[in-house]
């Protein structure tokens, strides 16, 4: 399980994401390369990491499931996912 203040500075992350995604665009779009390095550094989307949603652990994330391979393992045994058959594992 992921710390909570972790977990606070993905969302701190994923909101100046947000909220400067239209700016950022635009001064891509232009060309203005020092307006971009004013903006704050955390708002760039390449900062942002992948957490599972109901752990929060960052490692081994499978994208698709939006799940750490340990809880997709645990969910797929119970048969919580569907379309997921337990194989030899």
């Amino acid at each position: 399980m992921a710390k909570e203040s972790m977990k606070a500075r993905e969302r701190r992350r994923q909101e100046l994401v947000d909220r400067y995604a239209e700016k950022r665009a635009r001064l891509k779009a232009e060309g203005d390369y020092i307006g971009l390095s004013r903006l704050p550094r955390n708002s760039n989307p390449i900062r942002l990491h992948n957490r599972c949603k109901l752990t929060g652990r960052p490692k081994g994330y499978i994208r698709q499931f939006g799940l750490s391979r340990i809880t997709f393992r645990e969910m797929a045994s119970q048969g919580l996912i569907p379309g997921i058959r337990k194989a030899s594992w």
